[in-house]
């Protein structure tokens, strides 16, 4: 166990330069999560612990942001692997700056609205793009049998970085939270612009002297061109078809639970920014464990697909417990699966890099989550409603965490497909190979 845990930080020794700003820009992230339902709530309904406007303004961001990733990221991932991975980091990991910058401002409602706004412009251009992208980065460098395991670490880094913003939030003065996040944000794309090294090589332009209608054009008809491509790789692989049926009924199920699931608690149990960081935190800790120790050692065991089906029925675990939740504690039981659930991710990546060719990687992650970002818009037009309504005196019944149970449906079917999944295709049956690319860092 010892000697693969050094394999595998031996393989995050070429990647130090693109996680250090990812980690940091996680941290920035998570430290403003627990904070922001008090002062969303505060703001738009002050004196209150239930806030439908909050719910279903929160609702209604999602739905937009899903809409709109429908295309943002699969275009993201067709032009990281045309264009590059550093630009295209460097674009998502810069546009969380500017909606908390209102925030460390003025909190009052205007700013609030203005920072819905603004935030969710920056959900549309980095919700899941930054992980896509960084995924394809590390298939650049990382050889196929040792990437489940390098990405287990990853994402185990991701929730280290929770723990610290978790930790960061529970102990900061309110008022200092969103300046210290600017600030951290701030770091990560000048990080990444002095020390990331490109994998990907790009022909020089040839068309300079092009008029502007025809470069217009040709951009438009590369788009068209790479998306087709993108559907193909999808389309012509069984593997890639059935992990984007697992990853819509995920996605539909967690991020309906995710989006209102601290507004529940906060109405069903009273909870504020400390209780909810604990949560965050319990999760946040085990998951590390999970994913950088027991994934690395149990992946050339099980193989990703028994350990996608194990973190899938924990999901519904998960789920089902927050929705009949009957005391404060239950959440806390309910928290602890996600130390299960959290190999979700890093399984689908490994599925999904393994069933593609390295010069499809960014469009083959792009495009299921392009396939995700339709659940997520999904998701809130029911999830946000029925919360609502349930946590409203004109509940037909008494169950407020009803809408968590049926969001368990969803994760129910996903556990199906996971279980129909085959994941013995060979990695070269996904297209053409780009002549462009190439799978060690570029000296900058």
């Amino acid at each position: 166990m010892k000697t693969m845990a050094l394999n595998s930080m031996n393989e995050l020794k070429p990647l130090i330069h693109l996680l250090l700003p990812l980690c940091v820009h996680w941290i920035a992230e998570e430290m403003t999560v627990s904070v922001l339902v008090d002062v969303t709530t505060n703001a738009l309904c002050p004196g209150k612990t239930t806030c439908s406007q909050a719910i279903y303004i929160t609702g209604l961001q999602q739905t937009v942001v899903g809409i709109f990733k429908m295309v943002v990221l699969p275009l993201l991932g067709q032009l990281a692997d045309d264009y590059g991975r550093k630009p295209m980091l460097l674009l998502t990991v810069s546009t969380t700056i500017f909606p908390f910058a209102l925030l460390a401002w003025d909190e009052s409602k205007a700013f609030v609205y203005a920072y819905y706004v603004l935030r969710t412009i920056s959900y549309i251009i980095s919700q899941g793009s930054i992980f896509c992208i960084a995924v394809a980065y590390v298939a650049d460098i990382v050889e196929e049998s040792k990437r489940a395991a390098t990405f287990g670490w990853i994402t185990g880094l991701f929730s280290a970085s929770h723990v610290l913003g978790n930790l960061l939030a529970r102990f900061l003065p309110g008022e200092y939270i969103f300046g210290v996040s600017i600030v951290l944000l701030i770091f990560c794309p000048v990080y990444m612009k002095l020390f990331l090294s490109e994998t990907v090589r790009t022909n020089p332009r040839r068309d300079q002297q092009s008029t502007c209608l025809s470069t217009i054009f040709k951009v438009l008809q590369d788009r068209y061109k790479s998306m087709r491509n993108s559907v193909n790789v999808v389309a012509n692989s069984a593997t890639l078809r059935r992990i984007a049926y697992v990853s819509f009924f995920y996605e539909l199920g967690m991020s309906g639970i995710t989006s209102v699931l601290l507004y529940y608690l906060k109405s069903t149990f009273g909870f504020n920014k400390n209780q909810f960081s604990e949560i965050l935190m319990l999760v946040g800790i085990g998951s590390i464990f999970s994913q950088i120790l027991v994934l690395p050692l149990v992946n050339p065991l099980i193989g990703e697909k028994v350990i996608l089906c194990i973190a899938l029925l924990a999901s519904i675990i998960y789920a089902i417990l927050y929705g009949l939740a009957w005391a404060p504690w239950v959440p806390y039981l309910s928290a602890s699966f996600g130390v299960i659930y959290i190999l979700v991710k890093p399984s689908t990546y490994a599925v999904i890099s393994n069933a593609t060719s390295s010069a499809n990687q960014g469009k083959a992650q792009g495009f299921i989550a392009g396939i995700q970002s339709v659940a997520s818009f999904i998701s809130p037009l029911i999830m946000s409603p029925l919360t609502s309504l349930f946590l409203s005196s004109k509940a037909p019944f008494n169950c407020k965490g009803f809408s968590l149970l049926c969001a368990s449906i969803s994760l129910i079917i996903s556990l199906c497909h996971a279980w129909l999944l085959k994941t013995d295709e060979p990695t070269n049956s996904d297209g053409e190979d780009n002549a462009d690319h190439i799978e060690a860092p570029l000296l900058s």
